[in-house]
């Protein structure tokens, strides 16, 4: 079966869905949460420079057609250096 692909909003990178963040405001409660519910979704690389730039530019807000809360933005910012470790294996110390 094809994988689904999607399209970060911040720097347009299509991907599968797998590989980014999703956002959605939830219908019909207009709540904005991360990774379930059903509504209105935006995807987003889990990337530093991403985050920023739709952060500065309201990116997410203007997708979702709602108010992005500050915190969100904080708890994406906090899920960076999990991706970052993940990504990269502990090192085995040589002899």
């Amino acid at each position: 079966m094809k994988p689904n692909y999607r399209r970060c909003i911040s720097c347009r990178k299509v991907a599968p869905k797998e590989a980014f963040w999703r956002i959605v405001k939830l219908y019909p409660s207009d709540q904005v949460q991360l990774d379930t519910g059903m509504g209105r979704s935006a995807y987003l690389c889990p990337e530093a420079s991403c985050l920023k730039t739709a952060q500065k530019k309201n990116r997410l807000g203007r997708s979702l057609k709602a108010a992005v809360p500050p915190e969100l933005y904080s708890t994406l910012g906090q899920r960076l250096p999990l991706i970052a470790q993940s990504d990269h294996p502990p090192a085995t110390p040589t002899q």
